[in-house]
């Protein structure tokens, strides 16, 4: 199927994708909503031109949508419905094991009549994990609930066993932590980050970074 990756930027979204490819799906546009001044993600905080390279360095054409957490839903479904008139079939979402954020995919994209893929779903999350390591990915966490100092660090199992040691969801799938991914088997380049400065934001630790292609 034509179908469209729900894009943040993330080692589950990257996943979701390559699996997607790998099922025969043809992954057309990865879809990625930014903050309302057209800066940020919405979802890990990243500057929006950094996605955008990190697009390009995979070769998919990326769009980006401004939206408030408050239209997210109509946003959503407004720009799904025009990928829909491009002959889109389907959305990808790296979703793992809250069924709150899998019963809210599913209506939405019934809603829009196109089909949701949840390739991950179900996957206990040590194994993703192990799969994403072994297939080569590369990822940096950008942003976390926990301490400072995890920003920055690249993804091991090592660095995930110290993170579950804590009480956290091994993925992160509480927002405990996110990451950028930089190289892996769907990118045709890979991107060296810079590190600039980090803050807090609402108990939430950032990495402002910037990116260029290899």
């Amino acid at each position: 199927m034509k179908v469209f990756s729900s894009w943040s930027g993330g080692k589950e979204c990257a996943l979701a994708t390559y699996k997607a490819i790998s099922q025969g799906h043809e992954v057309l546009y990865l879809l990625n909503f930014v903050s309302e001044d057209d800066q940020r993600s919405r979802s890990h905080g990243i500057k929006a031109s950094v996605v955008a390279l990190q697009a390009e360095a995979i070769g998919i054409p990326l769009i980006q949508v401004k939206t408030s957490w408050e239209n997210y839903e109509e946003n959503f479904k407004k720009a799904v419905g025009e990928l829909k008139n491009k002959g889109i079939e389907g959305g990808v979402f790296g979703d793992i094991d809250l069924e709150e954020h899998r019963e809210w995919v599913e209506r939405v994209c019934s809603e829009v009549r196109i089909k949701a893929f949840l390739p991950l779903w179900g996957t206990k999350p040590e194994k993703l994990i192990e799969e994403f390591l072994k297939l080569k990915f590369k990822a940096i966490i950008v942003a976390t609930r926990l301490e400072e100092n995890f920003l920055g660090k690249v993804l091991d199992k090592a660095l995930v066993r110290q993170i579950s040691k804590l009480g956290s969801h091994p993925c992160g799938e509480n927002g405990e932590y996110h990451t950028f991914v930089t190289e892996g088997p769907i990118f045709r380049k890979a991107l060296k980050v810079t590190k600039g400065e980090s803050k807090k934001i609402d108990n939430v630790w950032f990495w402002e970074i910037s990116a260029e292609l290899q």
